[in-house]
């Protein structure tokens, strides 16, 4: 499928390759725009968003599954509704021995629904999703604090979740340049017309003649 794939490379964008070797072209890009939107859509319905034949999408499609383009599907749920209406975040200071078990009592714990390893201050970061703030202060004091691999931790409360994508590529930010350039193109001016912070000078005659007709 990938040899599929690599022979319609179309749309004049730059290839990169993915996986197992996979060159993901403009066609794959706008393949995931849709899937993003819509990811139980049908090949025919993803075919006639993305202006090929139904042969091609279901053949692309598959592609990027095999290759590993595309990982899994899942459902996006309402934390609110489901219960989980408070979020944090837990920035946690390692004993760097201890890594290992760091790792290995995170995964015990089902509230974590994210870490990353990062720089700076901390190193690493936690997100949680509880139903109160009583069970984020349980987890920091009572289980986060006996692990001996936790040297330190620092608690930072989500007041509201502004803006979240399943996953952002490559494309978003040629379609975001083109929106721009379409906003800051200027209007038309209707004829006789002054643009703003410009003069228009007026012969002598003509405005001799204008002062007539007012009479």
């Amino acid at each position: 499928m990938s040899e599929i794939s690599r022979n319609g490379v179309s749309g004049g964008g730059q290839p990169g390759r993915i996986g197992i070797g996979l060159e993901l072209d403009d066609i794959h890009l706008k393949i995931l725009e849709v899937l993003r939107e819509n990811g139980r859509i049908s090949v025919a319905a993803l075919a006639e968003r993305v202006g090929i034949s139904r042969a091609n999408a279901y053949t692309r499609f598959e592609a990027l599954r095999a290759d590993g383009a595309i990982k899994r599907f899942t459902a996006e749920i309402d934390h609110l509704r489901a219960g989980l209406g408070i979020t944090a975040l837990i920035f946690v200071t390692v004993r760097q021995q201890m890594w290992k078990q760091f790792r290995a009592e995170l995964a015990r714990m089902p509230e974590v629904e994210y870490c990353a390893i990062t720089t700076g201050q901390h190193d690493a970061m936690i997100q949680v999703r509880v139903s109160d703030v009583a069970a984020v202060h349980s987890m920091v004091t009572d289980r986060l604090a006996n692990i001996p691999a936790v040297k330190a931790t620092e608690t930072v409360f989500i007041l509201d979740e502004v803006l979240r994508r399943p996953y952002v590529l490559p494309s978003d930010r040629d379609a975001a340049r083109d929106r721009s350039r379409q906003q800051r193109r200027p209007v038309q001016e209707a004829q006789g017309d002054v643009p703003l912070g410009k003069m228009r000078f007026v012969g002598a005659a003509e405005g001799r003649a204008a002062l007539r007709k007012d009479d």
